[in-house]
């Protein structure tokens, strides 16, 4: 495959230097290659690859397998359409058994769980095919239910065009006459998705299948018509050659492919893929599952969340949330002042900025004499020594570099997690001094961090790249609560409105 030559937004641009950094795949066992969209049934999480290999979570997080394909196959998707789970998998064809003729059937089952009695598939039937000489492949397939109802098949490979076909959403057949619509090509494993008028394409370019050597990664292109034209950023066909970039290898992960979209409400998306290589596991084929953003109205890759120490910031005001305990101020010269104006010649010369300000001398402008020496930021272990020693309240105030503004942040083992992620704990840097909610939907801080349901914190990236930070739990409530901003300077927690920035917070590294 051509190399190409992908120029990133200029607003993602900058918004990327602040977020955090793609950190890790799922937990457990989640060898997949080719995976489908990942489908929740019955409080599970469910997702089916090649060969037959499946997998099962509880929570989104940590993975096993469990399920299995009803028949032999490669590159499955799946879809959840009134009390059906249509199936459809490419049972030849890419290659398999030496050529490129192939097969795609489509099948249904009421659920996913194999325990259930109303568990099998039914009414497997062909709905695309290629012959081996035609200038496709019928392997990748994916399916699109459209804002109106009608339900659309993607499929192909690089060794040709990637078609369209129109199916039933009640049978899963192919509707009778529908021909097929050639719609890209130098792709394959597509997925097509439908959002604000829009209809993008999304697919793999590049090599698969060479381990830590592959070249996958995945393009867009957009048409308002679902036959197309799907074109990129620049205008350019996908029929072309076209696509605009998406997602592509980062840190250890390798040649990512085959997208799945999931829409979690309130701002959140996300899509599950798989690397083609995983070097943190072996250099295997694994799932995850990262956030969605939208850009300028292009779908991007985000990233999952990583562990450190952040300034956490409102977007509502661009202040942080920070302790609310006294200030120690820091010593030092102050900078202000006209050429050569001294202490007692306007202003106050007494720093009063905290309870620990001193009335040493100060000297003001560009002619103070003497060394210069460098001033230390304020040390956690010294200024908590005058923090009360139960619970702390909270409060969003300007940032000031001060240890009751710094969080560590840090993903809990053995604590379970949820969709692509595990929960957080969140402390005040260098202390166990841990963010909690309270019963009538406060937060808080504790003297020491427990587990609890309260103190564990989902942090998911919006579509617009901020964050919605949640705790697993909130006593004596069960709506999904989200920290909030009240005005500039009062957190609490509420029902998310993705209409504002209340509930909106940005992570930057002090």
């Amino acid at each position: 495959m051509k190399s190409r030559i992908v120029i990133a937004a200029a607003v993602f641009t900058l918004l990327s230097l602040w977020q955090p950094k793609l950190a890790f795949a799922v937990d457990g066992e989640p060898w997949i290659h080719d995976p489908s969209t990942v489908v929740p049934c019955n409080g599970k999480y469910y997702v089916y690859g090649t060969g037959g290999s499946g997998l099962v979570s509880d929570d989104g997080w940590i993975w096993h397998s469990g399920a299995r394909l009803p028949i032999g196959g490669a590159a499955p998707d799946i879809i959840h359409i009134g009390d059906r789970y249509y199936m459809a998998i490419a049972v030849t064809g890419g290659g398999l058994g030496g050529g490129h003729a192939g097969g795609i059937r489509v099948m249904w089952s009421k659920t996913l769980d194999t325990n259930s009695p109303d568990y099998g598939f039914n009414d497997n039937t062909v709905v695309a095919t290629s012959d081996g000489l035609e200038d496709c492949d019928a392997i990748d397939p994916s399916f699109c239910l459209d804002p109106n109802g009608r339900l659309w098949l993607t499929y192909g490979t690089f060794f040709g065009f990637v078609r369209l076909v129109e199916l039933d959403p009640r049978t899963g057949h192919r509707i009778e006459g529908n021909q097929f619509v050639n719609i890209a090509i130098d792709n394959e494993a597509t997925d097509l998705i439908y959002r604000d008028g829009w209809y993008y394409l999304l697919g793999d370019h590049g090599t698969c299948c060479s381990g830590a050597n592959s070249t996958y990664n995945i393009v867009v292109g957009r048409s308002r018509e679902v036959t197309g034209p799907y074109l990129d950023n620049m205008g350019v066909d996908m029929l072309k050659g076209g696509g605009k970039m998406v997602v592509a290898a980062s840190g250890h992960h390798i040649g990512p492919g085959h997208f799945g979209r999931m829409v979690l409400g309130d701002d959140v998306e996300k899509f599950s893929c798989h690397y083609e290589a995983d070097l943190d596991k072996g250099g295997r084929s694994v799932l995850d599952i990262r956030p969605l953003l939208w850009v300028d109205g292009w779908p991007v890759g985000g990233d999952n969340f990583k562990d450190g120490t952040y300034e956490i910031q409102s977007q509502r005001s661009g202040f942080a949330l920070e302790l609310a305990v006294d200030s120690v101020s820091m010593a030092g010269r102050r900078g202000f002042g006209g050429p050569g104006r001294r202490a007692g010649q306007g202003g106050s010369a007494a720093n009063t900025n905290g309870p620990s300000s001193t009335n040493a001398p100060v000297a003001f402008g560009d002619r103070a004499s003497g060394p210069v020496t460098p001033i230390p930021l304020p040390d956690v272990a010294t200024v908590s020594t005058n923090w009360p020693t139960g619970e702390i309240g909270l409060r969003i105030g300007d940032y000031m570099l001060r240890p009751h503004q710094k969080w560590t942040i840090t993903s809990v083992t053995n604590a379970g997690g949820y969709l692509g992620s595990p929960y957080f704990k969140i402390t005040i840097a260098g202390t166990e001094r841990a963010l909690a909610a309270t019963e009538g939907a406060e937060v808080v801080t504790v003297p020491a961090f427990t587990a609890a349901p309260e103190q564990l914190w989902q942090i998911d990236q919006m579509i617009d790249g901020t964050y919605r930070v949640m705790p697993k739990s909130v006593p004596g409530s069960a709506e999904p609560l989200v920290l909030t901003a009240v005005g500039g300077s009062t957190p609490t927690l509420a029902r998310l409105d993705p209409n504002n920035d209340k509930s909106r917070w940005n992570f930057r590294t002090p």
